[in-house]
C-alpha cells in the first residue's frame, strides 16, 4: 500500500539513507527526470537531483541538515536525462525512526518559474518604456517650456515690468518639475541602454550613496562587463541597491565596497560592508529585502549567498549567468 501511494502521488518523493544515498525513487521522480529507479538506486542524492554547479552549495546545506534536526527547504535546478533543467522546490525531513532515513519531497515549479519570469520581464519592459517616455517625452517638453518661460521673463525684466518676478517663479517651478521628472525616469530606468549600462549605473549609485548618507562607498570593476542583457543588468542593480541600503540601515556600515566581475558564461556581484554583520547562528530569512534579493537572483538564473565578512561586516554574493544584449539589426551590440 505504501508503495502504491508513493507511486501515485504527484509530488516528487525520494527516500535517502543517513548518508544521502537513494533507497527509494517514486514514479513522479522517474517521469520528471527521465531516469528509472534502478538507474539511480544507491547513488547520492546530490549527484542525481542537482546541476553540477549547484552540488557543492547544496551539499553544505544537506550536511548542516543531517547534523541538525529542523527540516531544510530550498529550490534548485534538476538536470534531466535529455539535458533539460527543471526547477524544483525541495523539502527534506528526517523520518522519526531509528534507521536514520531521510525523505526529500519535491514540487516541480518549472512552469511557474517561466510564468513569473515572463511577467517580470514584461513588467520591466513596460517600466523602462515609461521611464524612457518620461525622459525623452515629458522631460523634453518641460525643457522647452522652461526656455520659453525664461525668454518671457527676460523680456519683462528688460521693460522693468513688475510681472518679471512672477515669470521668474514660473521658471523656477518648471525647472523643479524637470528635475522631478528626471528623478522619476531614473528610478524607472536605472540602467542605461548602452554597453556599459550596469557599470555606469553602479558607479553613479556609489557616488550618490557617499553624498546622501556620508559613508564611504566604492565601486570596483577590474575588467569591463559589457553588453549584459537589460533584464539581468536591472536585477543586479537592484540587488546591489538593496544590499547597500541594508548595510547602512541595519549594519550601520561606514564603508561599503561593490564589486562586479564576469567571465564568458557567468559573473559575480559582491557587496561587502564593515557593519555589525549578520549573527553567527543561522536564523530564518524573514526580511522582505533579503527575499527580494534572492528572488531577483533566481530570476536571472543566479544564486544569492549572505555571510559574515572575513574581518567583520556582511558579504553578499550574487552569482549570475551571462545573457548578453541581443545585437541590433545592422550593427554591433
Amino acid at each position: 500500500m505504501l508503495s502504491a501511494i508513493l507511486d501515485n502521488v504527484a509530488a516528487l518523493i525520494v527516500v535517502l539513507d543517513h548518508t544521502g544515498h537513494i533507497v527509494r525513487f517514486n514514479r513522479a521522480c522517474e517521469q520528471a527526470s527521465g531516469f528509472s529507479f534502478e538507474e539511480v538506486k544507491g547513488k547520492h542524492f546530490l549527484d542525481v537531483a542537482f546541476a553540477p554547479d549547484e552540488r557543492e552549495h547544496f551539499g553544505a546545506l544537506f550536511e548542516r541538515f543531517r547534523l541538525g534536526t529542523s527540516p531544510a527547504e530550498f529550490e534548485s535546478y534538476w538536470t534531466t536525462r535529455n539535458g533539460a533543467r527543471r526547477f524544483i522546490g525541495w523539502t527534506i525531513r528526517a523520518l522519526t525512526t531509528s534507521n536514520g532515513y531521510v525523505i526529500a519531497t519535491g514540487v516541480d515549479r518549472t512552469e511557474r518559474k517561466h510564468l513569473e519570469q515572463a511577467i517580470l520581464e514584461t513588467s520591466g519592459r513596460e517600466q523602462r518604456r515609461i521611464g524612457q517616455d518620461l525622459h525623452d517625452g515629458l522631460g523634453q517638453h518641460l525643457t522647452g517650456i522652461a526656455f520659453l518661460s525664461k525668454a518671457h521673463e527676460q523680456k519683462l525684466a528688460d521693460k522693468s515690468m513688475p510681472e518679471a518676478a512672477d515669470a521668474s517663479k514660473i521658471v523656477g517651478l518648471v525647472n523643479e518639475a524637470i528635475y522631478k521628472a528626471r528623478q522619476l525616469a531614473r528610478g524607472l530606468l536605472p540602467v542605461l541602454s548602452d554597453s556599459f549600462g550596469l557599470m555606469s549605473a553602479l558607479q553613479q549609485w556609489a557616488s550618490e550613496v557617499e553624498e546622501l548618507f556620508q559613508v564611504e562607498c566604492r565601486f570596483d570593476c577590474e575588467e569591463p562587463v559589457r553588453n549584459l542583457d537589460e533584464t539581468c543588468a536591472t536585477h543586479l542593480y537592484h540587488v546591489a541597491q538593496e544590499a547597500v541600503h541594508n548595510a547602512i540601515k541595519h549594519g550601520k556600515a561606514t564603508r561599503i565596497l561593490i564589486e562586479l566581475s564576469a567571465g564568458e558564461d557567468s559573473g559575480v556581484l559582491t557587496v561587502l560592508d564593515n557593519g555589525c554583520g549578520i549573527p553567527e547562528a543561522p536564523r530564518s530569512r524573514t526580511g522582505i529585502g533579503l527575499r527580494i534579493m534572492e528572488y531577483r537572483a533566481g530570476m536571472i538564473g543566479g544564486r544569492l549567498r549572505v555571510e559574515r565578512g572575513k574581518a567583520n561586516g556582511t558579504l553578499i554574493t550574487c552569482t549570475f549567468s551571462i545573457r548578453k544584449r541581443a545585437r541590433a539589426a545592422g550593427g554591433a551590440a
